[in-house]
């Protein structure tokens, strides 16, 4: 049992991704840390349910390799990383198409050298007259187009400016994306001057998924740094569902830091009342829950729209024939933005034998959102789906906070001196965003308490949504 009056240096309300890793700095610099968690596990939106042998994630994000928070040395030591088939699969006009498979070694002068090989070559007469073959792009494999406009990417040329553009992105500081002029996602990928063709079949449903937002009314900023993770490493998931990342972080505290199915009903610079135990005294308080309960215990604090995603699991007796790859759709012919067959992705999210197919569906979901799902999803594999069998339907109303512009990446942490806010709505809305605030929050208190931060400073700056 809890003590009434316990004493900490530190209270962190919320035992989400974000509060976790903030923990785990404070407490690695010798602060005492105390977590509390309404609900009776932690992770916050980051949960898996087990139905059956299966494990079925609430949101279902995407990450990405190229997260930093997510590398060695942040707390999550050697989290394991079940990454996608590379770049992403595209269903268009009933065909599946290879797309974003990340460059090599030469980088983004090879891949400008490309373009300058394959405009030459496309321009050029062939010997004997006729058209000429498509040509085949270094460093990117994509599906070679039927006809000039026929696939995703469009023609050669397209698909070599797509590769240019994709390895200047990964090599472009992020201090310079920042710098760049906001707009909306989808008026700058306009402004970008690639094909309509490429941006219609490739960008936007990349994007989408990326930002769990359809209509891209996300900054412009945030999509830059999404799609330079994408160009840096590999869509992946967590290994045993989403639940294992803020597992790991929990497992990572002291024994009796966390203790979960206790609800704070107020917070000040020095105390956190809770229904279950009173009042807990403490030198500073950090309120790591969701925007908007994190609003109702610091009134003021902005609520953001939110992006409502719904998440379909299904099983079948036999496996489309996609492999590992994420599914989008180049069409947009349905209400399904990505699908895959995670479990083979992951192989322990479903029981030997089986098969696991989760699809997110973005925006409110229509009526009779499975059936829906399963038509479309019919149309995307090619295959029968009306024997599949459904886990669930998983609906979140405030799954990723909107980041519309002007977005501020790095939104004050510190609040007054003993009162400090960290989670994906003050940073990006992502994993990468909530690990990133829960980072500076922590370093905005070791600094107030006049302890040694220098192994413990934030990092410049964020790296936007993957799932």
């Amino acid at each position: 049992m809890l003590e009434p009056t316990y004493q900490a240096d530190v209270v962190v309300v919320g035992a989400g991704v974000a509060g976790l890793s903030a923990a785990r700095r404070l407490t690695s610099a010798g602060v005492t840390t105390l977590v509390l968690e309404a609900a009776h596990e932690v992770g916050g939106r980051m949960t898996t349910e087990k139905v059956d042998g299966f494990r079925l994630d609430r949101i279902g994000q995407l990450l990405s390799t190229a997260y930093p928070e997510l590398r060695a040395g942040t707390g999550l030591e050697g989290p394991v990383l079940r990454p996608f088939a590379p770049g992403v699969l595209l269903h268009s006009d009933g065909r599946h198409h290879r797309a974003g498979v990340q460059p090599g070694a030469r980088g983004a002068r090879s891949a400008r050298g490309a373009l300058h090989a394959v405009r030459a070559l496309a321009s050029a007469p062939r010997p004997g007259g006729g058209p000429r073959r498509p040509v085949a792009v270094p460093g990117r494999q994509v599906s070679a187009p039927r006809s000039r406009t026929g696939a995703p990417l469009g023609t050669a040329v397209d698909q070599a400016r797509l590769g240019a553009a994709f390895s200047k992105l990964a090599g472009t500081p992020v201090e310079r994306l920042l710098a760049r002029p906001e707009t909306t996602a989808a008026e700058a990928l306009v402004a970008r001057g690639l094909p309509a063709r490429t941006i219609d079949g490739f960008l936007r449903p990349l994007l989408s998924a990326l930002l769990c937002d359809p209509e891209l009314t996300t900054s412009s900023r945030c999509a830059d740094l999404a799609l330079r993770a994408f160009a840096r490493g590999r869509l992946c998931l967590p290994e045993g569902g989403a639940e294992a990342l803020p597992r790991q972080l929990a497992r990572a505290l002291p024994p009796g830091t966390v203790h979960t199915g206790v609800r704070v009903t107020s917070v000040s610079t020095t105390s956190v009342t809770t229904v279950e135990h009173g009042v807990f005294r403490c030198g500073a308080v950090l309120v790591a829950t969701g925007a908007r309960a994190a609003a109702e215990l610091l009134p003021g604090l902005r609520v953001p729209d939110f992006h409502p995603v719904t998440v379909v699991h299904h099983t079948t007796d036999e496996a489309p024939a996609t492999g590992a790859s994420l599914l989008l759709d180049a069409d947009r012919g349905g209400p399904v933005a990505h699908t895959a067959v995670v479990s083979r992705v992951d192989p322990s999210r479903a029981p030997a034998g089986r098969t696991l197919v989760s699809s997110t569906v973005l925006g409110p979901p229509g009526p009779d959102v499975d059936t829906a799902v399963r038509m479309h999803l019919g149309r995307l594999y090619g295959v029968p789906t009306e024997r599949w069998e459904t886990l669930g339907v998983r609906h979140t109303a405030e799954a990723v906070p909107a980041m519309r512009p002007p977005h501020d990446l790095r939104r004050a942490v510190r609040l007054l001196a003993g009162l400090y806010v960290c989670g994906d709505h003050r940073d990006s809305g992502s994993v990468q965003g909530a690990l990133h605030s829960g980072r500076r929050a922590a370093a905005a208190i070791l600094a107030d308490l006049g302890v040694d931060r220098s192994l413990h400073s934030a990092e410049p700056v964020p790296t936007a949504r993957a799932a």
